[in-house]
């Protein structure tokens, strides 16, 4: 839906005092009160934050070769409605985004979508098999203008291919997004090891297999003085890494789901495969250290790893299921419930948390912008007291591979802008 000026009227900036915020084409013009505009499409946001356009570093768009589970359309639409104005997308598609050819097709299919900016993230090894450094440089040279690297799927585990990427990408200011997971430790893993996965009798997924490669990958970045970013932080181990990495000044930056602020491995006991992910849900322990590190800085960002899948690759015994969940449409409503509403942050923190620094980080460009005159109108309002019941039936994601299914949770995007144009009106895809 396009429009010339719209102004939005008494929304909460950032959670701040009531302004209002007048947009014209692509920037914000205004922002103040009593604003008027002759011939403006009025949006009276009474009650409403106001926030920059949410950006996501860790989204599985699953085109090419997995349409089935979601396409570059159906899951920007997905974006939108979840409040955000950029995603980056995860490079393990088939063929592997390890080629300037597959990451401009991405890149090209966001544009054709419209829905919001579409990143590629470039594989870090040809075809995610961590033998071989892939086009890195070409990747970046490209269309595309890849920073982000991830073989994210599968950790890169050889420590010599891993100190070779930092290297290369550090010529250019990229950064390696590492999935940390010592594949021998995790072998046969099924679910977290602890009390309840002794009791289940499945197979264990130990915090060390997390732990071991994040402190390896932080001494590499050290020692090459480059950038290196965690994926999916899922221990209290794995903070307390981070935050003695950062006391000594390394360039590291890590990320939390919304599932692993929320969810714990208790949940495994009904067997249901729509808690199995990668990594595991964790401990009460685990996710009270993830909310507490959230809050202080030591996690910088609350990125997704929206994990779109078929029906019949969740609905079926827990061994064979496939891991990871969506959730791009519900990743702002459980930040509020967790972070929010418990007092460990406020809007203008969950604005650095989920656009400010996830923009950063991945260098996107126009987005984690401050509201404010000539700044682009990538904007989302947010009803902060909507409480509704979660029906995956309502989604805009081909998947439905939800955990929140029949849970209420807070808070309801009502619009997203990008450039200024609405891609979500009145809660409703434009």
């Amino acid at each position: 839906m396009k429009m010339s000026k719209i102004l939005i009227r008494g929304a909460k900036v950032l959670g701040g005092e009531p302004q209002d915020v007048l947009l014209d084409g692509e920037t914000v013009e205004a922002v103040g009160t009593g604003l008027t505009a002759e011939g403006a499409t009025v949006i009276e946001a009474d009650g409403q934050i106001l926030l920059p356009g949410l950006v996501d570093l860790h989204t599985h768009l699953r085109e090419p070769g997995r349409e089935d589970s979601e396409t570059v359309l159906t899951g920007t639409r997905a974006a939108a409605s979840g409040g955000y104005t950029a995603v980056f997308a995860m490079a393990n598609t088939h063929p592997v985004a390890d080629t300037a050819g597959v990451v401009e097709q991405v890149y090209r299919l966001g544009k054709e979508a419209g829905y919001c900016d579409v990143q590629p993230i470039g594989a870090v090894t040809v075809g995610l098999e961590g033998k071989k450094l892939a086009e890195l440089g070409a990747m970046h040279d490209s269309a595309a203008g890849v920073t982000v690297f991830s073989d994210d799927g599968k950790c890169v585990d050889d420590a010599v291919i891993m100190r070779r990427a930092l290297e290369y990408v550090k010529a250019f200011g990229g950064v390696v997004a590492q999935h940390a997971q010592e594949p021998r430790l995790t072998e046969g893993a099924q679910m977290n090891e602890g009390v309840v996965s002794a009791e289940l009798g499945l197979g264990g997924w130990p915090a060390v297999a997390e732990e071991s490669i994040i402190a390896r990958d932080v001494l590499l970045a050290e020692h090459v003085g480059s950038r290196v970013h965690i994926c999916h932080l899922s221990t209290a181990g794995s903070v307390e890494i981070v935050r003695w990495a950062k006391s000594r000044g390394i360039d590291v930056t890590a990320e939390v789901t919304p599932h692993h602020l929320l969810l714990t491995d208790e949940l495994v006991r009904t067997y249901d495969p729509v808690y199995k992910v990668n990594p595991p849900l964790r401990t009460e322990r685990d996710v009270l250290a993830l909310r507490e590190a959230l809050a202080d800085g030591t996690i910088d960002i609350v990125a997704t790893d929206h994990a779109p899948h078929p029906h019949e690759d969740k609905d079926c015994e827990w061994a064979a299921a496939a891991m990871g969940m969506v959730g791009l449409e519900t990743a702002l409503s459980v930040v509020q419930q967790t972070m929010v509403e418990t007092g460990l942050l406020d809007w203008a923190g969950v604005a650095d948390r989920m656009s400010f620094a996830p923009a950063r980080i991945g260098r996107a460009t126009g987005h984690g912008r401050p509201v404010s005159a000539g700044e682009p109108a990538n904007l989302v309002l947010v009803d902060p007291a909507y409480r509704g019941t979660v029906d995956p039936a309502d989604f805009a994601s081909r998947s439905r591979n939800t955990p929140y299914e029949g849970r209420e949770l807070p808070g309801r995007v009502t619009h997203t802008f990008l450039r200024g144009r609405a891609t979500v009106m009145d809660g409703k895809l434009a």
